[in-house]
């Protein structure tokens, strides 16, 4: 049964101050379909800079969910960049660093701030394997237009040899280095 997310149903911020389970996430999404619903967006957005932790890792969950999230997010890159290097919840970092994988990283806007941070945490052993994975892969979306940079990546997943790699880093290493070889044939 699908629930009513109206203004009449209360506010957003009440809904996700419970868990929320994946069918309210699914109903808010396409309730959030389409460019009409960009004040819905907005509100959805404020909500992940609350204190609240519940609430603000309810909603940047249901922007992963979004698939237009990344194309109505892409004017916030810088900001949520800031919030990635900032945040000190593993939980809203990890949602933060997701919804980044799926920006453009054009070769124009290098935050060498960010990219430092991103090649830091991939050999990083107190972060979670998660945050660890979406480093690695946001690496390479910020290296890949700089062959130097591509050879300074490559020293970074060369030191990950001796370590053993959970079997979702291992995957996420081979896909780096398989991209990267791609990008040495151009």
């Amino acid at each position: 049964m699908a629930q009513d997310f109206s203004p009449q149903a209360g506010s957003l911020r009440a809904k996700l101050t419970d868990r929320i389970s994946k069918d309210v996430v699914c109903e808010l999404c396409r309730m959030m379909k389409g460019n009409e619903n960009d004040e819905m967006k907005a509100t959805l957005y404020s909500l992940t800079h609350e204190q609240d932790i519940r609430v603000s890792v309810n909603a940047l969950w249901i922007f992963t969910h979004l698939d237009e999230a990344a194309v109505w997010l892409n004017g916030k890159q810088n900001e949520l960049v800031d919030r990635v290097l900032k945040e000190t919840n593993v939980t809203r970092r990890r949602l933060l660093l997701s919804l980044l994988l799926r920006q453009p990283f054009e070769a124009d806007s290098l935050r060498t701030d960010f990219l430092d941070y991103c090649l830091s945490k991939i050999t990083a052993h107190t972060e979670p394997y998660a945050v660890r994975a979406l480093c690695m892969k946001l690496a390479y979306e910020q290296c890949r237009h700089y062959p130097e940079l591509l050879v300074e990546l490559q020293m970074v997943l060369d030191l990950l040899q001796s370590e053993h790699l959970s079997p979702g880093l291992a995957s996420a290493r081979r896909q780096v280095e398989r991209k990267m070889g791609k990008e040495v044939k151009r």
